[in-house]
């Protein structure tokens, strides 16, 4: 049997896609459950993806798919299924990801980030849908954002940002920092945390989003 709370979730996602065709943000799930913190909606979207009532779908964003409902089967679901006619089933909530290491990021003045061949073991549970890669964080000017130097930035692959946002910016095709996105007029303001940085202000054929933030590891 599911909780109260995993019922409520897995409803609200199905009605959501139901209505509009897409999952709701993780912020309007937290909101529509009462939720104190986006970790609770993790831990629930988790839980039901362990017990098969949905999985993500990769290389997607904000992409959750309902299997089944409990309680509801009379409501439309769609059912993965692989070339064999077989049902695709999620991941273990407790999986570990191999996710690619890109180098160090700069958490000050730009610095170069690279692929490299190392790879990252992260908990499947921390990833919201989409691809992702990881990357050393380099410097202390995040830190008024809690990220520390020596972290690892988890980022989900975007070309897009809205202002306030932390993304991996790519300075003139071959610097790149994390910073806040702010757009300036016509330029591209990158705004760190940390009062002893200053803003650093590029034109905005200069800046290329790579990815945003979407979790740290940090290992003591």
């Amino acid at each position: 049997m599911l909780t109260r709370k995993q019922h409520e979730l897995i409803c609200f996602i199905n009605d959501r896609l139901a209505e509009t065709g897409v999952s709701p943000s993780f912020e309007e799930m937290k909101e529509a459950l009462d939720l104190k913190s986006k970790s609770g909606v993790h831990r629930l979207i988790s839980a039901l993806e362990e017990r098969q009532f949905i999985r993500r779908l990769p290389n997607r964003a904000r992409a959750l798919e309902v299997m089944r409902m409990p309680e509801r089967g009379e409501q439309k679901m769609r059912i993965p299924a692989n070339s064999n006619g077989g049902i695709i089933l999620p991941p273990a909530a407790n999986d570990v990801i191999e996710l690619p290491m890109h180098g160090r990021i700069a958490a000050g003045m730009p610095i170069e980030a690279f692929e490299g061949q190392s790879t990252l073991p992260v908990p499947a549970a921390l990833l919201g849908p989409g691809e992702h890669f990881a990357l050393e964080v380099s410097g202390d000017s995040m830190v008024e954002a809690g990220i520390l130097d020596g972290d690892y930035a988890l980022i989900r692959k975007t070309e897009t940002a809205r202002d306030g946002e932390i993304v991996v910016a790519l300075i003139d095709d071959h610097e790149a920092t994390l910073k806040y996105y702010r757009h300036d007029g016509p330029r591209i303001r990158l705004d760190p945390a940390n009062v002893l940085y200053e803003a650093q202000i590029y034109a905005a054929e200069q800046v290329r989003v790579q990815g945003k933030l979407a979790g740290l590891l940090r290992r003591y």
